[in-house]
């Protein structure tokens, strides 16, 4: 049989296209998946991947941690503004018998209480009448007026009075007596 130079020339493509792919298919198997050749490297978690998912993750926190902090807030202040509807808009330690305050505070007493307070305590009669208690002079330093108070006398109302001698206090001479106190106290 006679070969013509077009069946050779045949016959020489399908044999090259045939070793092409055989290569291929040799190549891609021996690598493909393998430590040489991984489909996703640690070098692109590391650096790329991990970094970026951190960041939405941070990113998602942050929001949510938003949304609850603003809903507790809105909650907070709704049950504030029903408490002080249903019992007042106290700020105070009516009826408490000690405290240390860093601001002032109303503080409500009967006649015949006492309110016993630290060097550095500060009050103002604001409702009734009371008197000082001191067992030596001064009594009560009154900073309002630049005098000072002994055992006894009335306190002015609306006066910031001071104690500056321990076992000084200030005993309520009236049905209601209202103080506004700041500092460390005791009411006996």
């Amino acid at each position: 049989m006679k070969k013509t130079p077009h069946a050779l020339t045949r016959l020489f493509t399908l044999l090259l296209a045939s070793l092409t792919l055989l290569s291929i298919s040799v190549a891609a198997a021996g690598t493909a998946g393998s430590s040489s050749d991984p489909l996703v490297t640690l070098s692109y978690l590391n650096e790329k991947f991990l970094p970026e998912l951190m960041t939405r993750v941070d990113e998602k926190l942050a929001a949510r941690t938003d949304t609850a902090s603003k809903e507790l807030r809105a909650q907070v202040d709704a049950d504030i503004k029903r408490l002080e509807e249903k019992y007042g808009s106290q700020t105070s330690n009516e009826g408490a018998s000690a405290g240390t305050a860093d601001s002032f505070v109303v503080v409500t007493m009967t006649n015949g209480q006492v309110l016993y307070g630290a060097i550095g305590c500060e009050v103002m009669l604001r409702v009734g009448t009371a008197s000082v208690v001191s067992p030596s002079s001064p009594g009560l330093i009154d900073s309002t007026g630049g005098t000072t108070l002994d055992n006894g006398a009335g306190l002015t109302k609306n006066h910031l009075y001071m104690m500056t001698i321990s076992d000084r206090g200030v005993k309520a001479t009236a049905a209601t007596t209202k103080l506004l106190v700041r500092g460390t106290y005791e009411v006996r």
